[in-house]
């Protein structure tokens, strides 16, 4: 029986078929953690954030922030000057989940000696 199907007032994440894994894999991926982690600095521009995110293309960077914004995590802000100018900040929900990742973030970089440690005795 489909968990979801039976209770669609909350996610499921456990169920195939509902809406949050998709969310979940959207906020987790590391593009995007790496996105919502900077953009809790404030608001930036395309090229600030580019720059900011060593290693991600411009590609996947405008793909990140495409899919972070239809899923209503940032708000994009174009203004009418020449050249374009274009700003991203979070919204609320956005704040909200990046503080969430912060959590996350902060363990992961604490625990990276350790982490570490782990990896090389394995080797």
């Amino acid at each position: 029986m489909n968990t979801y199907a039976t209770s669609k007032l909350l996610g499921q994440v456990l169920a195939k078929d509902c809406p949050s894994r998709e969310i979940l894999e959207h906020l987790t991926n590391k593009w995007s953690v790496l996105v919502l982690r900077c953009l809790r600095d404030g608001v930036h521009r395309f090229s600030e954030l580019k720059q900011r995110i060593e290693g991600v293309s411009e590609k996947m960077l405008a793909q990140t922030l495409k899919m972070l914004e239809k899923d209503g995590f940032i708000l994009r802000t174009v203004y009418p000057v020449v050249p374009p100018k274009v700003e991203y900040q979070l919204t609320i929900l956005g704040s909200q989940a990046a503080a969430q990742l912060s959590y996350l973030i902060d363990w992961i970089e604490k625990s990276l000696p350790e982490i570490v440690e782990n990896k090389a005795k394995t080797k």
